[in-house]
């Protein structure tokens, strides 16, 4: 197995001048960046539209592209908008920052009027585009035409007749939104031209994309409007139960997520048909999936829906080894990242061995004074070479953070495990990093946070919290060749070119 290295950064994460990283130029030339860098893969995350809380773990759409990806710079370049126009939309002032409010304010408006000038109806790529995927995209641009016109509510406060989809009601609201809906694929005919567009560059220059996909949907989601039976809904489309993780030593509540659970008797006897186009569908978009929180095809948490917290829980079987053997069947054999995160149990374990997939191992789990047990099994050097190393993923903090939030036991072991007693805090994400390279994993990917040593400012996302996560951008100015050199350096070093 070859030894590679990678970095990751979300897409949203690139500098841009719109306000949130996109497919332009500067998407181009962060690739061009990462080849300097000698990396091999660049990780990113869900490409997917995002709804509460600006995640792209809950959206409008497990196959839907998220629209303030498409680069204003290429549908100006077409004609479709005039420079003028985005320079005067306000996207935000900071660089280092989202401002989703107000790229939603600025963002729709000019997609609008890139789509009324943009006479798709007359062209005939974006009518096979919209043929190859109506089975995804008929629902899902009827269901975006439907929220915004009632409000942005939640589809199950819908009325009746739309929410359970009589087919008058389809019939009628797809005559009354017409021009929304076509407005819905158009952007999605967008995305797609323009992502497939990055990521054949990408691989032309030796850069493989890790995509991630998560195990649930959101509640408010195309996906469980268009297929209740998929799902632990009731005969009023409320869930049943809902998804989340119990208490532990790092939430005494556990981790209430909200989205509702399968119905994993019916997906067997569909053949996994829904997850099996799900994947297919995945693995058109990257190289490499990271499928989000594994441990729940083995046992998942299901908790009452209405509770408050996630303490009344309780454990259920998921559908094990039959999924993954029927992906493989029909599918092939694929390359998966296991997100095998959390609480392992024994079962969890013998589920990724099954597999095959490499499981994954994050530095800073290694020094968990609380967990001495667990964590000698992210100490780099019990891995075993089938598995992928991070010094942390979007859901932790940035080595620098994490650095002045642990106790002087924890960062004992941390220098007695470097055998470094001097290198001043400002520095030791460096030997840090080092100690994922060496490590006998075969992949090693690095948060671009954690190379350019930033603290907890540049944290992506902090879990069960809303309204500063999703945010950080990196700046064009920090991406030097000089640091490319370095990251380049220690990739050759520890044999990942």
């Amino acid at each position: 197995m070859k030894r590679s290295a990678g970095i990751l950064m979300p897409v949203s994460s690139l500098p841009s001048k719109y306000g949130i990283g996109c497919f332009d130029e500067t998407a181009y030339r962060f690739i061009d960046w990462l080849k300097e860098a000698g990396q091999t893969y660049w990780q990113i995350l869900p490409l997917v539209p995002t709804s509460y809380g600006d995640s792209p773990y809950q959206s409008f759409s497990t196959f839907a592209g998220n629209p303030y990806f498409i680069s204003l710079d290429w549908l100006t370049s077409e004609g479709l908008l005039t420079a003028e126009e985005t320079a005067a939309v306000d996207f935000g002032s900071k660089d280092d920052d989202i401002d989703y409010a107000k790229l939603y304010e600025g963002r729709y408006p000019l997609l609008r009027k890139a789509y009324e000038r943009s006479h798709i109806n007359d062209n005939g790529d974006f009518h096979r585009f919209v043929n190859e995927n109506s089975w995804w995209l008929e629902d899902y641009a009827l269901f975006m035409a439907l929220k915004d016109f009632f409000g942005g509510k939640c589809w199950n406060e819908w009325p009746e007749d739309i929410k359970l989809r009589y087919g008058y009601a389809i019939e009628h609201y797809r005559n009354k939104l017409y021009f929304d809906i076509e407005f819905q694929k158009f952007l999605q005919y967008k995305f797609d031209c323009q992502w497939k567009d990055l990521k054949y560059y990408a691989n032309s220059q030796g850069i493989q994309i890790v995509g991630d996909i998560p195990i649930y949907v959101a509640m408010d989601s195309a996906d469980v409007w268009s297929h209740p039976e998929l799902f632990q809904l009731d005969d009023k489309s409320n869930p049943v139960a809902v998804a989340g993780c119990p208490p532990d030593g790092f939430s005494a509540t556990g981790q209430l997520w909200g989205n509702p659970l399968y119905r994993w008797d019916y997906h067997r006897e569909t053949g996994f048909d829904w997850w099996m186009s799900r994947v297919w569908y995945a693995f058109n978009m990257y190289d490499v999936l990271r499928i989000d929180h594994f441990r729940g095809f083995d046992e998942y948490y299901s908790i009452p829906y209405g509770a408050k917290d996630a303490t009344n829980g309780h454990w259920e079987k998921g559908p094990g080894m039959d999924l993954f053997n029927t992906m493989k069947w029909r599918l092939g054999d694929r390359r998966v990242i296991a997100e095998d995160l959390g609480f392992m149990t024994d079962t969890v374990r013998q589920l990724v061995k099954d597999s095959g997939f490499p499981g994954m191992k994050v530095l800073e789990f290694a020094f968990d004074s609380r967990d001495t047990g667990a964590a000698s099994d992210y100490l780099p050097h019990n891995y075993i070479e089938n598995c992928v190393v991070y010094t942390g993923t979007h859901d932790n903090e940035t080595l620098q953070g994490w650095f002045k939030s642990i106790n002087k036991q924890e960062m004992q072991m941390v220098r007695d495990y470097l055998c470094d007693a001097k290198t001043p805090i400002k520095d030791l994400h460096k030997p840090m990093i080092a100690a994922a390279m060496r490590s006998n994993a075969a992949t090693c990917i690095i948060p671009m946070q954690d190379y350019l040593g930033l603290d907890n400012s540049a944290r992506t996302n902090q879990p069960s919290t809303v309204g500063q996560n999703w945010r950080w951008r990196v700046s064009g100015k920090a991406l030097t060749s000089k640091l490319a050199q370095e990251i380049r350096h220690t990739a050759e070093t520890f044999g990942r070119l």
